[in-house]
C-alpha cells in the first residue's frame, strides 16, 4: 500500500539505510520491519516522522535514539532528499523534504488526472456490495438514503482501488410484508369503491397506499369487487408491487444510482433454492428438528446460539432466504462479499457469518457496513413525519428540498456506524459551515480563477510546464503534502470499506484552499478597477488581494497549483457520487 509518492521515496531511502547498516554489522535484525511513516503534530517537526528505531530496540539491544543515529548516517542521498533531519527522544526521526521533492506529486497528478488516487490494490479480487435492499413496500426513507450513498461510494471506492465489484439490490419481495402490503391496498381501493372495511391493524399507511389504490381503480375499475378475496389481494399485491419497485428505481436513479443486478427473494422460494440449500446443511448435521420446527446450528460457528429456519408451521423463516441468498453470492465465485445493512441488524451478522463458514468459507468472507439512523432536522429542530409516507420522512422529500450532491454529502459525511443530524436548512446555506458547499465551491472557485486568468490572456500552465521551484511558501507546500496524501485515503477509505474518511478529507483539502486562496496572489492586479470588485462579480477577486505585484513564474507556479488541487477535489467528489461543479 503506497503511503504517497514522496512517503514511499523516503520509507525506500530509510529501508536502504537500514540494509546497509545490517550489512557493515551495526544492525543484527534478519527481517526488517515495516517502514511507515507519520505526519508530526507539529508542523516544526517536519514533513514526516518515523518510529523504526523504536521497534528495533529490544531486539537489538541499543537505546532507540542510537539505532535512529544509525540509520540517519546511512541514508543514500540524504542531503538530496532531506532539508533537515533530526533525532527527538526517544528515538523519533523527524525529516523534512527537500521542496523540491514535492513537485513529484503535482507532476504525478497532470499524469494521472482523473486517475489519481486510483491504484491495483485490489487487482483480480471480485467483490459483490449488495445495498438499500429497502422492501418494495413503500417509498425510501432517509435511512435508505443513506445506505444508498454509503453503498455507492464503497463499489466507487473499490473499483478506482482496482476490484472487480457488482453491486446487487436484493428485492425482499416475498413473505408477510407482501401478503400485508396487498392487504392495505385492497382496503384502500374497497374504500373508494364505496366499501367500508376495516383497514388491517398493522398494515401500510400513508399517502402513497392510497395513490396506489387509485391506480388500481383506474386500472381495473371494480373488477376486484366480484373476485374471491385471495385473488383480490393478490392482484393488489402484485400491482403495488410492480408500482413500488417502479418508484423505488426512480428515486435511486435520481439520486445517480443504478444496479448491476437486482435479486429476487421469492425465486429463490420459486426455484427451490431455500429447499435446496437446507437440505445440504442437514446432510452436514447442521439443521436438527426441535420443538417441531428446524435449526440451524449457527452457534457451532460462534453466534450466541442456534437459528430456526423453519417454523413449526412450516414457514420458513428470513434467515432461510438468507442462508440461500448468501449461498448463491459464494456460488457466484466472489472474492469479498460486502453487505450494507441498517444498524438495527447488528445482531444479525454472526448467524450470517456462521452461514459461509457452514459453506466452508472463512467469516472475513463477508463483511457488514452497518448504517445508522439519520435524524432529520430544520434549524435543529426535528422534522415532523411526512404527510405522504406516514411515519418517515422520504428520501424524494429530501432531494426536492436540498438536491442529491448535498443529501448524498451529509449522508457520508460522518462513520456510517454512528447516528447522523441532518440539517435541512444547513445543507441548503451558501456558507463554510455547509460542508458540501464548501467542498464543491473550492472546485468551482478555482475554476473561475482559471476562467478569469485565460479572459486575461495569462497562461494556466500545467504543473510540468511551470517553474515549480517557486513554491516554497509553507502555505504551498502544506497544500501539496495534502496533495500527496490522496492515494493514501482513497486505499484505507476502500479497504476500511469507511467513505467517511474521503469526505472528510476533502473538508479539510477545502479548509486549506480557501484561506490560501484569500491570503496569497494568485494573479496579478488587473489593469483596472477590477480589485474592487465584489465577490459575486469576480469570483477569482480574492486571489487578486495582498501585495501588489507577483512574478509572471509565480502566477504560473500558484495556478499550475491551483489547477492541481482542482483534479485531486473532483477526483474526491467523482468517488463519492457527489459533482464537481464549475459555477456556482
Amino acid at each position: 500500500m503506497t503511503q504517497g509518492i514522496v512517503q514511499d521515496k523516503v520509507s525506500a531511502a530509510l529501508t536502504g539505510a537500514l540494509l546497509l547498516a545490517r550489512q557493515k554489522g551495526l544492525l543484527k535484525v534478519e527481517q526488517l520491519p515495516p517502514v511507515h511513516l507519520e505526519a508530526p503534530k507539529r508542523p516544526e517537526w517536519g514533513d514526516v516522522s518515523c518510529t523504526v528505531a523504536m521497534s528495533l530496540s529490544a531486539s537489538e539491544r541499543k537505546a532507540p535514539f542510537e539505532i535512529a543515529q544509525i540509520i540517519l548516517d546511512h541514508i543514500d542521498q540524504r542531503d538530496t532528499l532531506f532539508a533537515r533531519a533530526e533525532i527527538a527522544r526517544p528515538g523519533f526521526l523527524n525529516l523534512t523534504v527537500k521542496p523540491g521533492l514535492w513537485n513529484e506529486v503535482l507532476h504525478q497528478i497532470e499524469a494521472q488526472g482523473e486517475r489519481y488516487g486510483h491504484s491495483q490494490l485490489g487487482h483480480g479480487r471480485r467483490v459483490l456490495v449488495e445495498y438499500v435492499s429497502a422492501n418494495p413496500t413503500g417509498p425510501l426513507h432517509v435511512g435508505h438514503g443513506r445506505g444508498a450513498a454509503v453503498g455507492q461510494a464503497l463499489v466507487r471506492l473499490l473499483r478506482a482501488t482496482g476490484h472487480e465489484v457488482v453491486s446487487e439490490y436484493y428485492i425482499n419481495d416475498a413473505g408477510r410484508q407482501m401478503k400485508l402490503l396487498g392487504v392495505s391496498v385492497l382496503a384502500r381501493y374497497l374504500e373508494s369503491c364505496g366499501q367500508t372495511v376495516p383497514f388491517p391493524e398493522d398494515g401500510y399507511q400513508g399517502d402513497y397506499i392510497r395513490e396506489v389504490a387509485a391506480r388500481v381503480k383506474d386500472e381495473q375499475g371494480n373488477a376486484l369487487l366480484s373476485l374471491p378475496v385471495e385473488d383480490a389481494e393478490r392482484q393488489s399485491k402484485e400491482f403495488a408491487y410492480r408500482e413500488l419497485l417502479g418508484l423505488i428505481r426512480q428515486d435511486l436513479e435520481r439520486f445517480g444510482i443504478t444496479f448491476e443486478s437486482w435479486f429476487s427473494e421469492a425465486s429463490l422460494l420459486s426455484s427451490g433454492a431455500v429447499e435446496q440449500v437446507l437440505g445440504e446443511l442437514k446432510s452436514r448435521d447442521l439443521l436438527f428438528d426441535q420443538d417441531g420446527a428446524q435449526w440451524f446450528r449457527s452457534s457451532t460457528y460462534g453466534d450466541e446460539k442456534d437459528r430456526v429456519v423453519r417454523k413449526q408451521e412450516g414457514e420458513y423463516t428470513y434467515l432461510a432466504s438468507d442462508i440461500a441468498y448468501h449461498r448463491d453470492k459464494l456460488r457466484r465465485g466472489f472474492d469479498l462479499l460486502v453487505d450494507v445493512w441498517g444498524a438495527d441488524h447488528h445482531g444479525y451478522i454472526p448467524r450470517m457469518q456462521a452461514v459461509v463458514q457452514a459453506y466452508g468459507y472463512p467469516k472475513e468472507r463477508l463483511r457488514v457496513v452497518l448504517v445508522q439512523m439519520v435524524n432529520l432536522l430544520r434549524g435543529g429542530r426535528k422534522v415532523e413525519m411526512s404527510k405522504r409516507a406516514g411515519e418517515f420522512i422520504t428520501l424524494r422529500e429530501v432531494m426536492d428540498e436540498v438536491g442529491a450532491d448535498a443529501a448524498k454529502f451529509f449522508f457520508l459525511m460522518r462513520d456510517s456506524s454512528t447516528h447522523l443530524d441532518f440539517d435541512l436548512e444547513l445543507a441548503k446555506q451558501q456558507s463554510q459551515e455547509n460542508p458540501v458547499y464548501y467542498v464543491q465551491y473550492a472546485h468551482a472557485r478555482i475554476a473561475s480563477l482559471l476562467r478569469v486568468a485565460n479572459s486575461r490572456g495569462i497562461e494556466c500552465p500545467r504543473p510540468t510546464q511551470a517553474v515549480l521551484g517557486l513554491l516554497e511558501d509553507p502555505d504551498e507546500l502544506a497544500l501539496i503534502r495534502k496533495l500527496s496524501a490522496f492515494p493514501v485515503v482513497m486505499q484505507a477509505s476502500a479497504q476500511e470499506l469507511e467513505p467517511h474518511r474521503m469526505a472528510y478529507y476533502l473538508r479539510e483539502l477545502a479548509g486549506m484552499v480557501h484561506p490560501f486562496y484569500n491570503k496569497h496572489r494568485i494573479l496579478p492586479p488587473a489593469p483596472d478597477s477590477e480589485d474592487s470588485a465584489t465577490p459575486s462579480q469576480d469570483g477569482a477577486v480574492a486571489a487578486h488581494r495582498g501585495a501588489d505585484s507577483i512574478p509572471p513564474g509565480l502566477t504560473g507556479a500558484r495556478l499550475a497549483l491551483m489547477w492541481a488541487v482542482q483534479q485531486v477535489v473532483r477526483n474526491g467528489l467523482t468517488v463519492l457520487g457527489v459533482s464537481a461543479p464549475e459555477q456556482m
